[in-house]
């Protein structure tokens, strides 16, 4: 099934109608190309919920695939990367081969840390052309809008590019014209000048005119992977306006966490990953796990499908862990009641399921049976607990539900 098909699945659903239709039409169309060159929830996190034992067999979603990667580190039998979205398997496929088939970490490092060396096209062809799958290929192959095959990204700022990367891009012209510099945050070398920073650099642009308008539109986030959906979610949260929910996100992702241990905020602030700094670096890429995951790449599985689809192909019992990033926020009750007849299904003893959503609270209480919710157990004060570790800080929660 072609990604148009397989994102037009989770998109259209019961609520489907009217004007929300047209904007549901709009997204799936927006959102099939590549979103997201690398992922925005964080693993570190994941792992920390999880707490997997070494064989695990893990489900994820695919996304810019730098988390699918990360759970490799912990040892797994299996990771399968599930995505509607085939330029993100594309993604995911490039950097798994990247991972095994480049010499050493140095080159790893120079060509998906950095992303922007000469090198790193002479590094594609000899290492990682004829080692992708024919999807990918075709894919890297073929040309961008620049007119040059779209392996060149890495060899010109790889993270700046997919609907993401340029709206990150723009959110730093916007934050220029509105007098504020998203780069001074950078500047900061400890918490308290972060917060002064951040005060004086970046938190007066959400309380313009403009930005307040620009809020409400959900079109201006579809490049986030925001779908109307979602964005209904973050309108019950906002109940003083919307530019002061985003204003407390991106202050949480500015002042909460040290920049120089922050691989989001690297890439919000800066548009790159510091490679100087081990800390600063995602979890896949730093060097203490590099040889783990090399050990462990055939151990990554990718799948063009649903959740719901891959899962009906598994035998019961057979899953520990699902990292659903923020897909349930697209689903309407059906959906989630036909994914979670799976998940439990599927489950393992103490099976874990770990998710974001774009509000505060879990849609799960509200639209799953209760049949299916009494087999599950979940923490409200661990969950806030688990949502403060996330340094992406762009959901309002991070969820953990354990098979009981």
């Amino acid at each position: 099934m072609s990604s148009k098909a397989l994102i037009d699945s989770a998109v259209f659903n019961s609520t489907t109608s009217g004007r929300k239709g047209l904007a549901d039409k709009l997204f799936a169309h927006w959102f099939s190309r590549l979103v997201y060159a690398q992922i925005w929830e964080d693993p570190q996190s994941d792992l920390d919920a999880l707490q997997l034992k070494p064989g695990a067999n893990i489900l994820t979603i695919s996304s810019g695939g730098c988390n699918a990667l990360a759970y490799l580190s912990a040892n797994p039998a299996a990771v399968h990367a599930v995505d509607l979205n085939a330029a993100h398997l594309a993604m995911l496929n490039m950097k798994q081969m990247a991972i095994k088939h480049l010499p050493d970490y140095e080159a790893v490092l120079a060509y998906l840390g950095d992303a922007n060396h000469s090198d790193n096209i002479k590094r594609y062809k000899r290492h990682i052309r004829d080692n992708l799958s024919n999807d990918a290929n075709n894919f890297w192959e073929s040309r961008s809008i620049s007119g040059q095959p779209r392996y060149h990204y890495f060899a010109k700022q790889a993270y700046q590019h997919g609907l993401l990367g340029n709206f990150i891009g723009f959110a730093h012209h916007f934050v220029r014209f509105m007098g504020g510099n998203l780069s001074k945050m950078l500047e900061a070398r400890n918490i308290d000048e972060q917060r002064e920073l951040f005060n004086q650099y970046v938190a007066p642009a959400f309380e313009t005119t403009l930005f307040k308008l620009m809020a409400q539109q959900p079109l201006a986030l579809y490049s986030l992977g925001i779908p109307p959906s979602q964005f209904d979610a973050l309108k019950e949260d906002a109940k003083n306006g919307l530019h002061l929910l985003f204003k407390e996100r991106m202050r949480h992702l500015c002042c909460d966490f040290p920049l120089e241990e922050n691989c989001f905020a690297q890439q919000a602030l800066g548009r790159r990953y510091d490679v100087s700094k081990q800390k600063a670096l995602p979890l896949y890429l730093q060097e203490h796990h590099f040889n783990t995951l090399r050990d462990n790449i055939d151990r990554l599985h990718p799948h063009h499908t649903t959740l719901t689809n891959f899962l009906q192909q598994q035998p019961r019992n057979s899953m520990d862990a699902y990292l659903f990033l923020d897909a349930q926020d697209w689903m309407d009750q059906q959906q989630l009641t036909e994914l979670w007849t799976e998940v439990t299904r599927t489950a393992a003893p103490n099976a874990k399921v770990v998710f974001r959503t774009g509000g505060e609270t879990s849609p799960l209480e509200k639209k799953l049976p209760a049949s299916i919710l009494a087999l599950w157990h979940t923490d409200t004060e661990k969950n806030r607990a688990l949502y403060a570790t996330d340094r992406s800080a762009i959901y309002g929660g991070m969820h953990l539900y354990t098979k009981i």
